[in-house]
């Protein structure tokens, strides 16, 4: 079950990009303990989205354009977040 970050997320990218895929992976658990471990279950994720917004734009400029669409959540809510963005092909 996804926690409430975790939905916000998926919430805020469909909003933001209507993607054709989307992924937004809670990578927690496997850094328990680690730096950056809140103890909420929700502090580390990996996105990965496809949507026709990143068609012609570089690597940084998707990445920059997922953590806007989050808002405070990349390096406030969240301690670590990995993108993976990509614009359809075919």
């Amino acid at each position: 079950m996804a926690g409430p970050v975790q939905q916000e997320m998926e919430r805020l990218l469909t909003d933001a990009f209507a993607p054709t895929r989307l992924e937004v992976i809670n990578d927690s658990a496997s850094h328990a303990g680690h730096s950056g471990d809140d103890g909420s279950g929700e502090s580390h994720f990996t996105v990965v989205i496809e949507a026709p917004a990143f068609a012609g734009k570089s690597r940084l400029e998707r990445q920059r354009m997922v953590n806007k669409a989050l808002g405070d959540i990349p390096g406030e809510r969240v301690h670590a977040l990995a993108i993976q963005a990509s614009a359809p092909t075919g």
